[in-house]
This record gives C-alpha cells, structure tokens and sequence, in this order.
C-alpha cells in the first residue's frame, strides 16, 4: 500500500488548505481501515487532524473546530484534507496515513504566509 500527498505549498491567510491523498495498493473501501491526516507544526509534536473510514465516516480532531473537513473520492482511491481560515499557526508537514500506522505518505510542507 502506497500513499502519496499533493496539493499547494504556499497559501495566504484566510484561505482554504486543500490536500488529496492518493492510496495505491488497496482500496479506501476495504472494510475496517481507517484513512487518516496528522501534521507537525515545525518545532512541535503530531497533531492529529482526522479521519475517514472505509464506510466514509469522518471524526475529527476537536481542536480545529469546524475547519476540518475529509471527503474521499473512491472512484480515484483519493481522501481529501480541506483546512478553512488558515493562519500561520497551520503551516507544517502534512501527511496521510492509516490510522493503524502501518502506511505512511512521505509528507508534504504547507506555508501560510501573507
């Protein structure tokens, strides 16, 4: 199994982050898997963010309020990160995962910046 991230690497405040996940290897369907997004602030610990299940479930992480939102696209074997209102404090490394820890994507930098 095979996660790769893309999306914008530069994004002014107020704006919103959008960032797919593409899984090869399996599908985002497969009962009992859960397709996840953490990032890492620089200087800082994983913060966890949320997560889409196989059945499209989402459960995020209370800190970011209402901003979260992950869809999937299962036709592409894609789950989508959208982060509103960006500021700062959202610059970071991005990645997918699953929820289980056994896949990783190889991670990608985020900037906010005006």
């Amino acid at each position: 199994v095979q996660l790769r991230e893309s999306g914008p690497g530069l994004l002014k405040p107020a704006e919103t982050l959008s960032l797919t996940c593409t899984v090869s290897g399996a599908p985002i369907t497969i009962s009992g898997d859960h397709w996840a997004w953490i990032r890492q602030a620089p200087g800082k610990g994983l913060e966890w963010i949320g997560y889409i299940n196989y059945s499209g479930t989402t459960r995020y992480n209370p800190s970011l309020g209402s901003r979260t939102a992950i869809s999937r696209d299962t036709s592409q074997n894609q789950f989508t990160l959208q982060l509103n209102a960006v500021t700062p404090e959202d610059s970071g490394v991005y990645y997918c995962f699953t929820l289980g820890g056994a896949y990783w994507g190889q991670g990608t930098h985020v900037t906010v910046s005006s």
